[in-house]
């Protein structure tokens, strides 16, 4: 499976057939996808690879630990670690390939914005659940 920014500068390959997505509605991830939440997928570094371009991502981060991770030529957002753990963070909007792509769980609905109409899905959380639980619902099968 690949993915790209939206002007190609950035590209990537995950070792996958299928991924499980996840949506956060929390503030920061409204503000980050500019949209009514973040969809993205959890990735382990051993299936994760740049193609090329990584050099062209700008990161900025909060003193929390968030992170956002940019092109710096288009503005999109890229992959980027996550936190520390050994996984990347990959938005879905990326993937070439959405065929065998679901939306298993939808996180921060306490924090959803009062005009996103987004029908939750089966798995709904109130705030981000533990680390260990969260990899864990991207990751069984």
């Amino acid at each position: 499976m690949r993915g790209q920014c939206l002007c190609g500068t950035i590209e990537f390959e995950i070792a996958a057939s299928r991924l499980k997505l996840y949506r956060c509605h929390c503030s920061l991830c409204r503000k980050q996808s500019g949209t009514s939440s973040n969809c993205a997928a959890v990735v382990e570094k051993d299936h994760f690879r740049w193609v090329r371009g990584h050099e062209s991502a700008t990161s900025w981060k909060k003193t929390t630990g968030y992170r956002s991770d940019f092109c710096s030529n288009c503005g999109s957002p890229v992959p980027n670690e996550l936190r520390s753990s050994a996984a990347y963070w990959v938005p879905a909007g990326l993937l070439e390939d959405t065929g065998h792509l679901e939306v298993i769980a939808d996180f921060h609905l306490s924090s959803k914005a009062s005009w996103d109409t987004t029908p939750p899905v089966v798995q709904q959380f109130t705030e981000l659940p533990s680390m260990q639980e969260f990899f864990s619902l991207l990751h069984n099968d």
